[in-house]
């Protein structure tokens, strides 16, 4: 089928509007209409020289819609489903029956290489030329998007479907990495790095949970006093800030250092005032790539700290998101908060602003004009 997409045809390159051949969806598949996808900074991850991604591209793995078509074998959702796209999974490996479907064996293969090499031309362009389309499993920055059945969790009707794309990564990896990973509970103490669409997941999760310390740790004055409106009890500012000075701003404000922790900075440095601002045996979960290397003191771990990675909150999708949009109808996750809006057509001006910081969480609605 003839669809609209935003295609990245070169790393440094604008995103182009065009018109995409689509196919149909094959077995185990669905075919969803795209309201609205989050731009997440995932998303640029191909415009790295040498990124396993190669444009041309359709990327997008924030979508959320309502199913339009069914391959066969499909038994969970049908035509007229209102649906939430998340990431991909083989669902057979030891880490998807077990539970934790972000570590799936093929994880990498099935999500961040954007095309497969017996795709059989799943999109093609007006000359006949191929596109991948299978970035995350959905490639969603597009009026239709494919995807696998068992990828689509079903959302009740009355919710603002365009607005829930960012349910499927950002806000699921912030809430998820707090209340899955961390596993903060009322009266312990938590502090946030970094205060994007991600951190902000994680402090209004942290707050649901009824932490008594939630610290949100940022270099934007604006977001800092975003993050105190949606439930930090207090904050840092930590600009100018040496590793030191962060830590024992931290410790100071949690009475001894937090129990646990969430670094979404990737910055070297943070991680290792997170490290060292953590009570013994506390833990710090990673959820961005660090972008460098860690210098930890020889006993920064001795009193049994922790420090893990963690991919898309660890979480199970098809229970997590249920979980936020009942948090969000009860007032306690108030994620659209973090939301600006663009048509489509302007998802160039989406991402400079998110570049700038302007705008936290970009979500991309197909066909508006303003």
């Amino acid at each position: 089928m003839r669809i609209q997409a935003a295609v990245l045809r070169e790393r440094a390159g604008a995103f182009k509007i065009e018109d995409v051949d689509l196919a149909e969806p094959g077995p185990e598949e669905v075919l969803v209409e795209i309201a609205g996808t989050g731009f997440c900074h995932t998303d640029l991850l191909p415009r790295i020289d040498g990124f396993m991604a190669e444009p041309p591209l359709i990327l997008g793995h924030e979508g959320a819609g309502v199913v339009t078509a069914t391959g066969p074998g499909v038994t969970d959702v049908a035509v007229g489903s209102h649906v939430v796209l998340s990431f991909d999974h083989c669902g057979t490996c030891p880490a998807c029956v077990d539970g934790h479907p972000a570590y799936c064996r093929s994880f990498w293969r099935r999500n961040l290489v954007g095309r497969t090499d017996d795709d059989g031309g799943r999109a093609r362009d007006h000359a006949g030329g191929s596109i991948g389309a299978q970035w995350f499993g959905q490639s969603s920055f597009a009026s239709h998007a494919l995807a696998e059945a068992r990828n689509v969790v079903p959302v009740p009707d009355g919710v603002p479907l365009e607005l829930l794309g960012p349910l499927a990564c950002g806000v699921l990896t912030g809430a998820g990495s707090v209340f899955r990973v961390l596993q903060v509970a009322r009266g312990t103490s938590t502090a946030i790095y970094g205060a994007g669409a991600v951190g902000l997941s994680a402090v209004m999760a942290a707050a649901s949970a009824n932490a008594e310390y939630v610290i949100a740790v940022d270099r934007h004055r604006a977001r800092l006093d975003l993050a105190l409106e949606l439930g930090a009890t207090h904050v840092v500012d930590s600009t100018g800030l040496s590793v030191g000075e962060i830590a024992s701003q931290v410790k100071k404000i949690s009475r001894g250092g937090t129990d646990t922790a969430l670094d979404t900075t990737g910055a070297p440095s943070v991680v290792t005032a997170g490290v060292g601002a953590l009570r013994p045996q506390g833990t710090l979960g990673l959820v961005s790539a660090v972008a460098g290397t860690i210098e930890l003191p020889g006993d920064a771990l001795a009193t049994g700290k922790t420090v893990t990675g963690i991919l898309e909150g660890d979480a199970v999708p098809h229970e997590l998101i249920p979980e936020l949009i009942e948090l969000w109808r009860q007032g306690r996750l108030p994620f659209d908060r973090l939301i600006r809006t663009y048509p489509m057509s302007e998802i160039n001006q989406a991402e400079a602003d998110m570049a700038s910081g302007e705008t936290i969480k970009a979500v991309l609605i197909p066909g508006a004009t303003t």
